[in-house]
Order: C-alpha cells, then structure tokens, then sequence
C-alpha cells in the first residue's frame, strides 16, 4: 500500500513538472526578449516594467480591467482545452463567442423589463449556452458522421457566423447610426463596482464569478466524470478506447457542442455584464487568443484561469505602459510566450526524461569480492583458464 502511495506520489509530480516547467521557461524567455526589446527602443526595462504593473495590479481600475479581459479570455480558453483534450482543434471559438453573446442578447430582449434577476439571468445564460453550442455542434455532426476535419469546418464557420450575425443587426436590430442592437430588457449582470466602490469605472462584472465556477465545473467533468475520462481517453488513443468500449464519434460531438457551449457563455461578459446589448465585433479576437490561453495553461481549467489573467495583464498593460513604449510591443510578447511554450514543451521534457533515469550503481561488495580472487575469478578444480575458452583439458 506504501509503495503504491509512493508511485502514484512520484506519477502526481511528474505530471506536475511536465505541466509547470514549459510555461515557466516560455515565461523567462519572454521576459528576457521583452527587456532586450525595450533596451532597443531605449527606455528602462526595470520603468517599463513597474508601469506594467502599476497600471494592471496596482490600482483597483486596472485590476479590474484585467479581470473583465480575463473572465472572456477564461471561457474561450476552456472552449478550446475542452476540445484539445478530446484530440480536437476548435478554431472556431470566435463566432461561438459571438453566437453565444447574441443569443443573450436578444433573449434579454424578448424577456418583459420587469422580469426578476433570478429568472431572467439563468434563462439568459442558458440562450448564451445553447447559441454557442449550436455553433459548435455543427462541426461535430459533421466529424462524427463524415470525417470531416474540426479545423477546416470551424475557421470557415467564422466567416459565416461573424457575416451572418452582421446582416441580422445591421439590417434589423440595430439602433440608428451604431451596429449594436437595443439595450437588454432584463437579465443584466451587476458590476463589481456595485459591490466594491473601488472599483469604479471598470468593465469588471459578475461574469467573472461564472467564469470561476465554469472553472471548477469544467475541472470536475475533466478528471472526476466517466465522460471526462472516456474524452481524454479519445483524445490520447482513439483506437485504443474504441477498443475499451468508448465510441469516438459521440466524443467527438458531445465535446466539440460542449466547446461551443463554453465559448458562448463568454459572451455574457460583455453583453450582459459590460455593455448591455450584442454589437457587431465585441468578441475583438478572444476567441483566437484562447487558442494561446489554452496552449499556456497546457488545457488544465486551472492553468487556463492563470493564463487568462496573464495575457489579460499584457493586454491591459500595453495601455499602461503606452507613454514609454508601443503598445504592440505586449502583443510581440505574447506571440513570443506562445512560441516559446510550443518549443519548450518537447525540450523539457527530454530534459526531465534524462533527469529521471535511473543511473546504473556499482555493487561494492562484488568489485572488491571480485579483486580479491584474482583478474579471472574464482576457479573451480580441473579447469585451466589457460586455455583460451576455459575449457579442461
């Protein structure tokens, strides 16, 4: 029982070094390459850098900014995880985003304005759910029925989605001279400030605790569910869970609806929480950067919540820190940490493979056994080892 305590301890860690050590490393390059840039443009790393924080952390509107960008960029990085777990590459979290946001918003317009909050914002969260779902059951009908790759069916679903949902509120749903529809009846999300003065001014709202407990809920489904384990089953051996019974083509549609269905509750965020109405373009690329939120996080809900808040603290930074340096120079560290993880994966790894094997060990006993009785060992009666195989004569 002791050694089989002590096996799944030292399986626990491994996996928790592979987890860890990638991002760290990708996050240490991005650091230095973000110093070597700054020196270039000639200012202080050590100011910049104390701007960056000062203007993200350090003050309650920053803070909160960080945590608006944050909760969107936590939802469409689940999206994405939740489909990379199954084996699947879900590009399409974008228009699912969109959908989800616009589902929202016209169910906080068809509902009365004197709806409670407790009836309207679970109805609203459900049209948000199931707008982003629909989305993304498309490419999974058409995996699991004809084979067709998620990748392609997805990025072209952007296109069509993002077009479509612009015809419908240009043409009939927005208000005049804007590209943004009425503002919600009902179903609307305090914001934080509401609750903590402090917070004054921010889009920070109440989607964030959504965010939270779709962290834990996703975590729960992940590691703690028949599903969770038959998806990462799929993910890590198709044929080898077909075998055990698991049938590919429901996984595959089951967890690319369910990736839509997390990508469109994002959409509350600003929708519900922020604006208060669908307009034309909010998603502004969340659900391409989840692909990078999903990547750093290595597709854990938990380290995807981490690296929501560290690409949400670059991008609120680059405001920040706007007087020393461009702005854009956040997003080349982003696309630097993005890289950087991508190739440190497989180097460390290797490296922690070398670290863990085991060394060969000298028996001491043996060797001085072994001196003692000679250059040739010990020799039984009759046998002449001079005789060049050992034989007798």
């Amino acid at each position: 029982m002791l050694r089989f305590t002590g096996l799944a301890n030292q399986d626990r860690r491994r996996r928790l070094e592979e987890a860890l050590l990638p991002t760290l490393v990708a996050l240490l390059v991005a650091l230095v390459c973000g110093e070597l840039l700054i020196l270039a443009h000639g200012e202080s790393p050590a100011e910049v850098y104390r701007e960056l924080l000062q203007g993200t952390w350090g003050n309650a509107y920053g803070l909160g900014q960080v945590l608006f960008k944050a909760t969107t960029l936590t939802f469409t990085g689940l999206a994405v995880g939740l489909g990379l777990r199954a084996g699947l590459f879900n590009i399409g979290a974008e228009s699912q985003l969109a959908a989800g946001g616009f589902a929202a918003a016209l169910t906080g317009l068809a509902l009365p304005s004197g709806t409670p909050a407790l009836a309207a914002i679970p109805v609203c969260l459900l049209a948000a759910i199931l707008g982003g779902g629909l989305v993304g059951a498309v490419p999974g009908v058409l995996k699991a029925k004809f084979g067709a790759h998620e990748v392609i069916v997805t990025i072209m679903l952007n296109f069509v989605v993002l077009a479509a949902l612009n015809w419908v509120v240009v043409a009939h749903l927005h208000v005049p001279e804007s590209v943004h529809t009425p503002e919600i009846h009902a179903g609307g999300l305090a914001k934080l400030s509401r609750i903590f003065p402090s917070f004054h001014g921010s889009a920070a709202n109440l989607s964030l605790v959504v965010a939270l407990l779709t962290v834990i809920g996703t975590a729960f489904v992940l590691f703690r569910t028949r599903f969770g384990f038959d998806l990462r089953a799929v993910g890590l051996q198709p044929d080898a869970a077909e075998y055990g019974g698991v049938r590919p083509s429901r996984i595959y549609l089951l967890a690319l609806t369910f990736s839509g269905a997390l990508a469109g509750l994002g959409g509350i965020n600003s929708v519900l929480g922020y604006h208060g109405y669908y307009e034309d373009g909010f998603a502004g690329g969340a659900g391409f950067l989840g692909i990078a939120v999903a990547l750093v996080g290595r597709n854990d809900p938990f380290g995807i919540a981490l690296a929501a808040l560290f690409f949400a603290t670059l991008s609120q930074g680059g405001l920040a820190i706007h007087a020393l340096v461009p702005r854009q120079m956040m997003e080349v560290l982003q696309a630097i940490v993005i890289i950087a993880v991508a190739a440190s994966v497989p180097e460390v790894r290797r490296i922690l493979r070398l670290a863990r094997r085991p060394r060969p060990t000298i028996d001491r006993s043996s060797t001085a056994s072994t001196a003692a009785d000679g250059p040739a060992g010990p020799q039984e009666p009759g046998v002449n080892v001079s005789a060049g195989h050992g034989g007798s004569r």
